[in-house]
């Protein structure tokens, strides 16, 4: 069989996956392809993927994004991290940062050196020397690549804003770079007869739109990938039970601080999103252990600010594709499948998708071997994040709800149960090579859930116990002289990136 080159892409479905498909291949692959989005205004987008995680920035570097005109015409604000309310039991609270805390020292990690100084009697907390803490509780934003001349790294970030904008900025970038645009609604999807893979999609009126390869961004409908090819659906709900939410804007907060709030409730959780314009705000639950009324007050109940809209259902079901590349057709955002935006990993998802399809893109329709790798690699990454969020679940000691009582009692994957012993024991992480969160990130999520090792590296015990508290004591003052100098993240915003309303 001949098979023809790959010299039309037809991306079906708009949003944020949408568009960032559009942009990536635009400005990567524009030259040798024709690029034509399918999109239907009629459809909503779920839209509640307002924050992200700092791998963004590879994304917006890579289509050469001014990042203060982009924060300013997305409303966006700068994120620091993850603030865990009320999660490991009730009345506590712990920043998961997008950096280290400390520095290393003498071949261990700095989390080592605390460990050995905790377990001594030491009572300051590792967030205690965490430049990210400390910014975020003085609500400050600068960039900072280093602090001083030290081997300290500055501040990592990434950014929350309004995704809907988001997509129509990436909209006017693609369109400028050639990518055609149709408005539509498909009503039939057509398929080689001998080989299956899809020719073209039909739309409500008879026109036709062909291609080469297809990119489905169509949502939790997965209209190509799963009504289409009947590519089935691996269900984690077992695992990570919430399978509902309700999301409500309400009025901006006084102070904006740079970092994401989820706050554990009775049967799942609430997320707060600072914008410039607004706030961004939604209960994550199970159907199973709460009412869809009943999650509505808890909603509107946490607010901060009062809501300026009423709240809007989804449902959803947490788990992924059995594969995520089938015939000439890739899946890319929620047809793929769904990871619930704990950790603001819905994005970092779409453009991770995008950017290994752009590696393994195939030159002619015949690519079965970069299909294959296409789907183990997306199915590891998926894997590994699904570990990271369960861990939140079930490493709790609140015992107050019948949901938080079947997190606790479930049983888990195997690679999370041997990454949580590993770390009771001497505080190590067991994190593969290409795992999206970093051990810097596992340390904290572990500690902030309760866990606390028995024992610590012995790489950390090459400093006597006075040198180990005079380390310590000089991280502390490093930080608070680095913050210090920092802007607030509002007079950050004022100077660089005002919102564009």
């Amino acid at each position: 069989m001949t098979h023809k080159a790959v010299q039309k892409l037809v991306i079906v479905g708009g949003g944020t996956a949408g568009w960032i498909s559009a942009a990536a291949f635009a400005r990567l692959l524009g030259k040798s392809l024709t690029i034509e989005l399918v999109e239907s205004d009629a459809i909503g987008t779920v839209g509640v993927g307002e924050a992200t995680i700092p791998q963004i920035i590879r994304l917006n570097t890579i289509l050469g994004l001014d990042e203060h005109d982009f924060v300013r015409r997305t409303n966006g604000t700068f994120k620091l991290g993850i603030e865990f309310v009320d999660w490991g039991s009730k009345g506590t609270r712990y920043l998961h940062t997008f950096g280290d805390a400390g520095m290393s020292l003498a071949g261990a990690p700095f989390h080592q050196h605390w460990l050995r100084a905790a377990q001594a009697g030491h009572d300051k907390s590792l967030w205690h020397y965490s430049l990210h803490q400390l910014a975020a509780d003085h609500a400050k934003f600068g960039k900072l690549d280093r602090v001083g001349n030290t081997a300290m790294t500055g501040l990592a970030y990434a950014y929350h804003f309004d995704a809907s904008l988001y997509a129509a900025y990436l909209r006017a970038y693609s369109e400028k770079l050639g990518v055609k645009r149709t408005e539509g609604m498909v009503s039939a999807v057509m398929r080689d007869g001998e080989s299956g893979d899809i020719t073209k999609i039909i739309l409500d009126g008879g026109r036709e739109v062909s291609g080469d390869f297809f990119i489905d961004c169509t949502g939790f409908r997965g209209l190509l990938i799963g009504q289409e090819l009947g590519v089935g659906y691996q269900d984690w709900s077992h695992w990570l039970p919430c399978n509902s939410a309700q999301a409500v804007p309400s009025e901006r907060l006084e102070t904006l601080v740079p970092y994401t709030r989820a706050t554990a409730k009775d049967a799942g959780w609430q997320w707060r999103i600072p914008l410039q314009h607004r706030t961004g705000n939604g209960h994550v639950y199970c159907s199973d252990f709460i009412s869809d009324d009943e999650a509505a007050r808890v909603l509107l109940d946490g607010l901060d600010t009062p809501a300026i809209a009423d709240p809007r259902p989804i449902r959803f079901t947490t788990g992924r594709r059995e594969q995520f590349w089938s015939h000439n057709c890739a899946a890319i955002g929620l047809s793929s499948g769904f990871l619930e935006p704990l950790e603001s990993t819905s994005i970092h998802l779409i453009q991770s998708h995008v950017s290994r399809l752009l590696q393994l893109f195939p030159g002619t329709g015949n690519a079965a071997a970069e299909r294959d790798e296409y789907n183990r690699r997306c199915a590891a990454e998926f894997e590994q994040i699904r570990d990271f969020l369960i861990l939140h679940y079930h490493q709790t000691a609140r015992k107050d709800s019948e949901f938080w009582r079947y997190c606790r009692n479930m049983a888990v994957p195997d690679s999370l149960t041997h990454k949580l012993a590993l770390f009771a024991s001497t505080g190590r992480v067991g994190r593969d090579a290409d795992d999206l969160f970093r051990e810097a990130s596992w340390v904290q999520v572990m500690l902030g859930q309760g866990v606390m090792p028995q024992g610590h590296d012995p790489m950390a015990t090459g400093l006597t116990g006075q040198q180990s508290e005079e380390f310590l004591t000089n991280v502390r003052k490093l930080i608070e002289r680095a913050v210090d100098g920092l802007p607030t993240h509002q007079e950050y915003l004022d100077a660089h990136c005002p919102a564009a309303i």
